[in-house]
């Protein structure tokens, strides 16, 4: 049962999309600073970002450097693991890329459909629908 946990886990942890972000970062760029990282990944808080880079190195992903300056000068990147997630995780951006049109072919097709389709209900429920209105 321990095996499937930490399985969950793992697909967890890759699948979010801070994992992905902060690898393929890495992956351009071999050493970042935290302000690197911000630059690079639009929309990441700086918590989100902090709890992201923890986890990947917990796990083995990415190692965090410190070097002894003032103020310090910290740097991040991927290890031979990391780097191993590297190419799965360039090959799923690369899909992403290629099929961008494609999914919104048909997210707008589903939308149209969804809109014909709801519409009956939507005047059904509405307060002005005409059995609501009778008194």
């Amino acid at each position: 049962m321990r095996a499937n946990g930490l399985a969950r886990e793992l697909i967890e942890r890759i699948a979010d999309k801070w994992t992905l972000l902060i690898v393929a970062a890495l992956g351009e760029e071999p050493k970042l600073r935290f302000s690197g990282l911000r630059e690079r990944i639009e929309r990441v808080s700086h918590k989100m970002l902090a709890q992201t880079l923890r986890q990947l190195e917990r796990d083995g992903l990415v190692m965090r450097t410190v070097h002894p300056v003032v103020p310090p000068h910290v740097e991040y990147q991927l290890t031979p693991l990391g780097r191993s997630l590297l190419v799965t995780v360039t090959e799923f951006c690369a899909w992403t890329r290629r099929h961008m049109a494609e999914v919104e072919q048909a997210r707008s097709a589903y939308d149209a459909r969804a809109s014909v389709e709801d519409a009956p209900e939507r005047a059904e429920s509405s307060p002005l629908a005409p059995e609501n209105l009778r008194g």
